[in-house]
């Protein structure tokens, strides 16, 4: 399960970052960029959505994988799952799966200070 778990927490991680700055790019773009016009928009841009869309597709796979290992409840699965469609909620999502992980004895606990 450890090695499911870590899949996870990487794709979470980079479907996250990956969300947020293409997020971050949209405001700041329509609100001072003046990307109304699909013309005036970086080709790159569309890329980082694109790039975003295959991420989550693993994203979803490394969720399921670690969801059926963990023997979650549906909705919590969904959860997880919805998590990498909502920017910065794959962050928040990752840090309550690794709580639970850590609490069913997974992953070796971290040395106490």
């Amino acid at each position: 399960m450890k090695g499911a778990f870590e899949r996870y927490r990487i794709m979470a991680y980079v479907t996250g970052v990956v969300l947020a700055v293409a997020f971050i790019w949209l405001v700041v773009g329509r609100l001072f960029l003046g990307y109304n016009d699909a013309e005036v928009r970086p080709s790159l841009y569309g890329y980082l959505w694109i790039a975003h869309g295959w991420l989550y597709f693993v994203y979803l796979i490394t969720g399921v994988d670690l969801s059926f290992r963990m023997r979650y409840s549906l909705p919590k699965t969904l959860g997880i799952l919805l998590a990498g469609t909502i920017p910065f909620m794959s962050f928040v999502a990752e840090h309550y799966v690794r709580k639970d992980v850590r609490a069913r004895g997974v992953l070796d606990e971290p040395a106490q200070a």
